[in-house]
Parts: structure tokens; C-alpha cells; sequence
């Protein structure tokens, strides 16, 4: 029988990304597509698995698939993804079920994209032998992992580092999140193309926003507007973890230089031992790796049987 193989899924706000690899973790082939999120969660779904069947048959036919790593947008279950609003119905999808019958006899794995993503960066990127440290994703949503002793923090119900969903203001207190304005809806990359589309509608991305900061007095004050309470939460969650290393991956760090700047200068102004801030040594295909990893030790352990 021909060596089994292993299959990541990377399920974004954005772009949904497919890889195939060896069980040494030879990568074999790789595959993205829009999620088209405005569509639903089980059209978005059926596209990532007939993307990863046509990547299966293209780089590894007739090959026996052992594992599926997932990575994922929300807290991942067999009978729902909690905490995923930017995909409609995602929350109600039976993700590992729905996975479980289109990869039949292949073992699932599933976890939290930013968790995923956290995990490569503690294992073989830029938070290694950093204890503690947190993972910034800046992409379509916003979120944090911290990492301790080389391990990502779950929590209790999987929903640690969920900081889209933190207070804004005083005002807040005692609001339920449907009566109240979330961090996600301000400071994320979904949030900063809203507010900049009346400004610039034919912007490709925040990339194409932060890159007109110098010239546009508008965009000046939104991007102002958005490091600065972006800041305010990342430094009273340093100033609780006391982190050695804080490291910034997701789609908006194509602007590192920006983010950077303003983030430095709001550590440093106001934590009492500043961390060091670095861009992720895998800032776009992190969660990508995180799910292959998930996904070969899944292989692993079937293998041990």
C-alpha cells in the first residue's frame, strides 16, 4: 500500500487555505480560495472540501489519507464553531461531523486558527524558548494566544486569548454582546476596510488603506484611531501576562512597519517591564502549518494502535 498522507484546512474569515503533506511532514501540495463568506458556511464548507478532494487526487492519487488537521475561525466542535460571526452559519455547522463524512476512515482534528498559529511560532518561530509570550493575529478578525512553557493556553471552554470580545468602555459593563459595540467590530481588518470604504472604496486591503496614511488627512486619523485602542488592550493584557515576547502575525502585518511604531511606543510608555515586539516568523500560512501539525500528530497516534 502507498505511504498515507495528511490534509490541513485553514478556515478564514478571508481566504480559505488546503495543503497535503507526507507523514514526515514533506509538504506536497497546496491550494487557496476565497471562503466568500457572504454566501453561508455550508457553501464555504462544500468548496473547502471539493478543493481539498481535486488537491488529494492531484499530488497524492490512489494514497491513503490518515489525518485532517483543522484550523479554524471560533471555538471548533463536532456539532457547532462557537464564537464565529464572520462567516453566517458557521456557528451551527457540525464542522467535524460535515469532515468526518466527506474524509471517511481518516482521523479529525480540530482547533482555534489563532491557536494554531501560536502554537507553530512557540514550537519553531518567533515566540520559541519564550516563556511566557503572546501571539497577536491582526487579520480579518482579532484575537490572542498565550503561550507558557511552550504550550499554547486553551481555557476552560477553548475561548482563552477570545479578546474581540473585551469591554470598550465603562458603559459596557453589565451589557450582553448583542447591546454593545465588540473590539472586533472596531479594531480588525474586517472592521478598518468598513470604516475606510467611505474613504477609499476601491481599496484592495487594509494594506492598500495604511499605504495612503501619509497623504490622506482622513486616513490619518482613522488609523490613529484604530492603533490607539488596539494599544490600550494590548497593554493591559502585557501589563497581566508580563510576556518576554510579543509577536504579531495575521494579514495586516504586511504594514509591520506601521503596527510596529505605534505599538512600541504604547508598550513602552505604559508597561512597567516592556517585552520585546516582533513580526511572526510565519505571518500569513501559520494556522496553515498549525493544522498539518495537528494533523500528523493525529497520524501518529492512529499509527500506535
Amino acid at each position: 500500500m502507498d505511504a498515507p498522507v495528511v490534509l490541513g484546512l485553514d478556515f478564514g474569515g478571508t481566504k480559505t487555505a488546503v495543503a497535503v503533506c507526507d507523514a514526515d511532514g514533506t509538504r506536497l501540495g497546496m491550494a487557496t480560495q476565497d471562503t466568500l463568506a457572504e454566501g453561508g458556511a455550508s457553501a464555504s464548507l462544500a468548496r473547502a472540501i471539493r478543493t481539498a478532494q481535486t488537491l488529494l487526487d492531484r499530488v497524492a492519487p490512489e494514497r491513503p489519507l490518515a489525518a485532517v488537521g483543522v484550523a479554524t475561525i471560533g471555538i471548533p466542535g463536532d456539532f457547532g464553531v462557537a464564537l464565529a460571526p464572520n462567516i453566517p452559519g458557521w456557528d451551527g455547522l457540525a464542522l467535524g461531523s460535515e469532515l468526518k463524512s466527506a474524509f471517511p476512515g481518516a482521523a479529525i482534528r480540530l482547533t482555534t486558527d489563532v491557536k494554531a498559529a501560536a502554537q507553530v511560532e512557540a514550537s519553531s518561530g518567533a515566540l520559541a524558548d519564550c516563556d511566557p509570550a503572546i501571539y497577536l493575529n491582526l487579520g480579518t478578525g482579532l484575537a490572542v494566544a498565550i503561550v507558557t512553557g511552550g504550550t499554547v493556553v486553551a481555557g476552560r471552554n477553548g475561548a482563552s486569548g477570545e479578546i474581540g470580545y473585551n469591554l470598550r468602555e465603562r458603559g459596557d459593563v453589565w451589557r450582553l454582546t448583542d447591546e454593545r459595540v465588540l473590539l472586533e467590530d472596531v479594531v480588525s481588518g474586517k472592521a478598518l476596510m468598513t470604516e475606510a470604504a467611505a474613504l477609499l472604496p476601491h481599496a484592495s486591503g487594509a494594506e492598500d488603506v495604511f499605504s495612503r496614511v501619509a497623504s490622506d488627512a482622513r486616513l490619518a486619523r482613522l488609523f490613529e484611531s484604530f492603533i490607539a485602542e488596539l494599544s490600550f488592550h494590548l497593554v493591559n493584557l502585557t501589563i497581566a501576562i508580563d510576556p518576554a515576547r510579543i509577536a504579531v502575525g495575521g494579514g495586516m502585518v504586511r504594514s509591520w512597519d506601521m503596527l510596529r511604531d505605534g505599538l512600541r511606543r504604547a508598550l513602552d510608555a505604559a508597561v512597567p517591564f516592556p517585552p520585546e515586539l516582533v513580526r511572526a516568523a510565519f505571518p500569513y500560512d501559520a494556522p496553515l502549518m498549525g493544522a498539518l501539525a495537528l494533523g500528523l500528530a493525529a497520524a501518529r497516534e492512529t499509527a500506535e494502535v
